[in-house]
């Protein structure tokens, strides 16, 4: 097992959280809910709609079912279907994250318009991606997550992804101006259902899993569900590791129609290695080459999270819906980066690592009400929400022995390191928004909204003995126009802005966004089709160094761009998906980074185009034949700057193949073989001390039994 190195320091203990807790749950135990019900009448929406605005469809979105959704969650704080919905989102639901074999959050983008992941290619300790150029905030059930937290997210959790494109924290607070990702949790379905499931793979990837539920009482108020997994894997280098142990439970009480309140409890235990260190640069090597050191190489995850979320419906157009996340988590890493250029041998490398742990309460409470004023319908929603973190962290570093790529020699874990950085932090938010839509004649939706964010922060660093402290008191507006053009088109003319999460000493990252889109759904075809054209800016940036870790000021960048997309059933057999997006990045106005005039560079990461094409066909067994399905999938990246400095390199363009195969060996029972990367094609996604290659080929031969 690798070694781990624990440093000597004072003991950081996690303030109590007992006294909040009991104070929100009271809070979260309101009656809450959505105005609109689902036509079978047996659970009720977390989408919350307005009839006058929204475009009516027979039945409830089927993320088992369908790659195609028409309706948005998040947490209630949007409602409304995505037609009528005034920015750029995509959804992917659970059956093209399953369809695909998306084991990770970069793995669900990879075919979303305007989103970019993976480059930093075997790096294991977060999903690194950007959406429109700029990082974007991660939230489970409209509730934050952060971003770039240290936990990649599990996909088997949640019925859907939703992304929503650009700035917004009038809907979600502090946030990266990229956009939003909201992960929606499974709850308990109201009846009786079951699958198990066995995968095997490259890398030696074993893989078990079951997702069951039923209802407990004959009146089928009360209702279950349990979800889960267990990984024994490696990872495409020697001396690796990607275990994983995961277990959701949830509980459903729904005694009426306008009531209902789910507990859901979850445990993430992930046992596996960081990175393989990168390659030098400008050389070309196995991916299976290891420069680390296999007794330091360690990525060790564990949380537990306690969600609770109520719905009630008062009737009269007034409904009420709180939502309450209580996590635990520990995270910590340890590896060694290799650091030079091919041909110098020998290569000169350095360790680093982590250790940190969190204890957070997060929670909303979100009013709603609904009313007719003869030709205008109004909807006027208000909300409050909560967030209290208490964290701790130690970072440390040190040099280590050289080593010779073409024969390599290990020399051992270090016996101790220097450590840069520890201290605890404490963070607590408190906000307060409001949004009104106003729909005249059912033609022209007005949406405007405005959310205040108050911030407290306290840093202790233990290393200088020194505690520094902040507030910060944010504002940030949305407003936009919808036009139904018919009942199966809309468009739309936006402003959103958006407000990063603060760092001491450095005020707040801001973004600004115009952009103006077209939504179709053809009427008699599950199909959504959709256009934007947008002006992203952000304000008080800081990049930070890959070398140095060193952060400096770049002061304006702007992103132009047009993002266009389509999820489609043309057939009873027949389904797409298919993204493309051009982006037009510019530094308007920066100090120099690191000695390097910046001004009017591109920024680093961000390719000028993207596409990306998936396509499914089905065919219809026959007599002892059950039906077979074929997918074929490609993307294509184009060339984009390693760094912002644009003086590191730049990448190739690349396309990659994906494929599938399924076939239903009995009505229940299904046999599916994914591979990724096809053609195994490789090439250098991300530059810094090291090159970082992508993903090479993969293949899973996955077994499912419903019943």
């Amino acid at each position: 097992m690798p070694q781990k190195i624990r440093l000597a320091r004072t003991l950081i203990r996690l303030p109590s959280r007992r006294a909040a807790l009991l104070c929100c749950c009271a809070l979260s135990f309101l009656p809450v809910a959505s105005l609109a019900q689902e036509a079978e009448g047996t659970r009720i929406s977390p989408v919350i709609r307005l009839p006058a605005i929204t475009l009516e469809v027979s039945g409830a979105d089927d993320d088992a079912n369908s790659i195609v959704a028409r309706e948005m969650a998040v947490g209630g704080k949007v409602a409304t279907s995505i037609l009528d919905t005034p920015a750029s989102v995509s959804v992917i639901t659970e059956k093209e994250i399953e369809r695909r074999d998306a084991r990770t959050l970069e793995d669900v983008l990879q075919y979303s318009a305007g989103a970019i992941s993976d480059y930093y290619g075997t790096d294991d300790r977060n999903d690194y991606f950007l959406i429109r150029g700029f990082q974007a905030s991660t939230y489970r059930d409209g509730i934050t997550l952060g971003s770039m937290r240290g936990i990649r997210e599990e996909p088997l959790a949640y019925e859907r992804v939703e992304i929503v494109r650009g700035a917004n924290s009038t809907l979600f607070g502090v946030a990266d101006p990229g956009g939003s990702i909201n992960f929606v949790t499974k709850r308990p379905r109201g009846d009786r259902f079951s699958e198990i499931f066995t995968t095997f793979g490259s890398h030696d990837r074993k893989e078990v899993g079951f997702d069951f539920g039923d209802v407990l009482d004959p009146d089928a108020t009360l209702s279950y569900r349990f979800t889960g997994k267990l990984q024994d894997s490696e990872r495409e280098y020697d001396f690796s590791q990607d275990d994983e142990k995961f277990l959701m439970g949830g509980l459903t009480w729904q005694p009426s129609d306008v009531t209902s309140i789910s507990l859901i409890a979850d445990y993430l235990d992930r046992e596996a290695t960081p990175n393989g260190g990168g390659y030098p640069r400008h050389g070309d090597y196995d991916r299976d080459l290891f420069l680390g050191e296999p007794d330091f190489n360690y990525l060790n995850v564990e949380r537990t999270t306690v969600s609770l979320i109520a719905e009630h419906d008062f009737g009269s157009g007034l409904s009420l819906r709180s939502n309450l996340r209580y996590s635990d988590t520990a995270d910590d890493f340890g590896y060694v980066y290799v650091s030079g250029d091919a041909g110098v041998v020998p290569v000169g490398r350095g360790y680093f690592g982590t250790d940190g742990s969190a204890e957070e309460i997060a929670g909303d409470v979100i009013l709603q009400y609904d009313r007719s004023f003869g030709r205008i319908d109004s909807s006027t929603l208000a909300g409050i929400e909560y967030r209290d973190v208490a964290s701790s962290q130690s970072s440390f570093f040190g040099s280590g022995t050289p080593i010779d790529p073409e024969d390599p020699d290990y020399s051992g874990a270090p016996t101790s390191l220097d450590p840069y950085l520890v201290e605890a932090r404490d963070s607590r938010t408190k906000a307060v928004f409001v949004q009104q839509n106003l729909s005249f004649d059912d033609r022209f939706i007005a949406t405007v909204g405005a959310r205040h964010d108050r911030l407290d922060l306290q840093v202790d660093d233990l290393l200088a003995s020194t505690t520094t402290s902040d507030d910060f008191s944010e504002t940030s507006l949305r407003g936009a126009l919808t036009w139904k053009i018919t009942p199966e088109m809309s468009a739309y003319a936006s402003y959103a802005e958006s407000v990063a999460p603060p760092i001491l000493g450095v005020e707040p990252e801001r973004g600004e966004q115009y952009e103006v889109g077209l939504k179709y759904e053809p009427l008699g075809t599950n199909a959504l089709f959709s256009a934007a054209i947008y002006d992203l800016s952000k304000t008080n940036i800081t990049v930070v160094d890959p070398d140095t870790f060193e952060r400096s000021l770049v002061g304006e960048i702007r992103v132009r761009g047009i993002d266009l997309e389509a999820k489609a059933e043309l057939a009873s057999n027949v389904s797409l998906t298919a993204a493309y997006s051009y982006a037009d990045t510019e530094v308007l106005r920066s100090d120099p980074v690191r000695g390097v005039e910046v001004t009017g560079n591109e920024m680093g990461s961000v390719p000028n185009h993207m596409a990306s094409l998936w396509l499914d066909y089905t065919l219809p067994g026959g007599g002892d034949r059950g039906d077979m399905t074929f997918g074929l999938g490609a993307r294509y990246t184009g060339t984009y700057f390693f760094t912002t400095q644009n003086n590191n390199g730049k990448s190739d363009a690349a396309l990659l193949l994906d494929a599938a195969y399924s076939y239903d060996v009995t009505e229940n029972t299904e046999v599916a073989i994914n591979v990724h990367n096809l053609t195994d094609e490789k090439h250098v996604v991300g530059r810094g001390s090291a090159d970082y290659y992508n993903p090479g080929r993969e293949v899973a031969v996955t077994l499912r039994h419903s019943f």
